[in-house]
């Protein structure tokens, strides 16, 4: 009981580092869409994949032939990663040009935004490419599939409660939504090259991304402190005058 009870808390730890990944592809995909059906989105695409991540569970348990080679090399593990790593790279570099040259602030038709159906295909899509690797890493550590399957369902509370709030804050500060899709075309390109067989250490991407977002927070609560102090310094001129 206490090793599946180990198993389950490093599964769930295996999910929401998963869940960090999505977050931010989530937060970009939706960010397209009008407000008012940004959270529809969110929770209705993070259930597809909830839901696709489990079906493709109970389909790798069954079948070995998805880390088999199919093509020169390949697995069909591996096309998946290398597909969703070029979709991946050209979501983030495409938005990183959207919001550096304000095509959505100069583009009038920016208004008519991406379809709702196309973001949550997008957003079930890119989790199922990055379900594959945590899936079969979740079945090297236990084949019993309802601890797996619990963990990926509490994962997804934990992470649909976070989506919003950490979402919305990424959008409204333009350096952090950069920061973001930098973060993305990194996570692209390890999950190209993993489908190339070259395997990144997951120390070498998490550790770097997660202190330039330390110094960026410290440069945003740098700007704080110095409007605060700009407008203390104006607001007695302004009362004397």
């Amino acid at each position: 009981m206490a090793d599946i009870i180990g198993v389950f808390a490093l599964l769930i730890g295996l999910e929401l580092v998963l869940g960090v990944d999505n977050i931010l592809v989530i937060t970009i995909l939706v960010s397209r869409l009008e407000k008012k059906h940004q959270q529809k989105a969110r929770v209705i695409g993070l259930a597809l994949a909830m839901i696709a991540r489990i079906l493709i569970l109970f389909l790798l348990l069954r079948l070995t032939g998805l880390t088999q080679p199919v093509f020169m090399e390949f697995s069909i593990r591996d096309l998946i990663l290398l597909a969703g790593g070029l979709f991946l790279l050209y979501k983030a570099v495409k938005e990183i040009h959207h919001t550096i040259e304000l095509k959505d602030e100069l583009d009038t038709t920016a208004n008519v935004k991406d379809s709702f159906g196309s973001v949550v295909t997008q957003i079930v899509l890119l989790d199922m490419v990055f379900s594959v690797d945590s899936v079969i890493t979740a079945i090297g550590l236990t084949n019993v599939t309802w601890v797996i399957a619990t963990a990926v369902v509490l994962a997804f509370i934990i992470i649909l409660i976070f989506a919003k709030p950490i979402g919305e804050f990424i959008l409204a500060n333009p350096a952090l939504k950069i920061l973001a899709l930098s973060f993305l075309i990194t996570i692209g390109i390890t999950i190209f090259m993993e489908g190339l067989h070259k395997e990144v250490p997951k120390a070498y991407i998490y550790l770097p991304m997660g202190f330039a977002l330390f110094v960026e927070l410290l440069q945003m609560r740098y700007s704080k402190n110095k409007k605060a102090l700009a407008k203390e310094a104006t607001e007695p001129a302004e009362t004397n005058s």
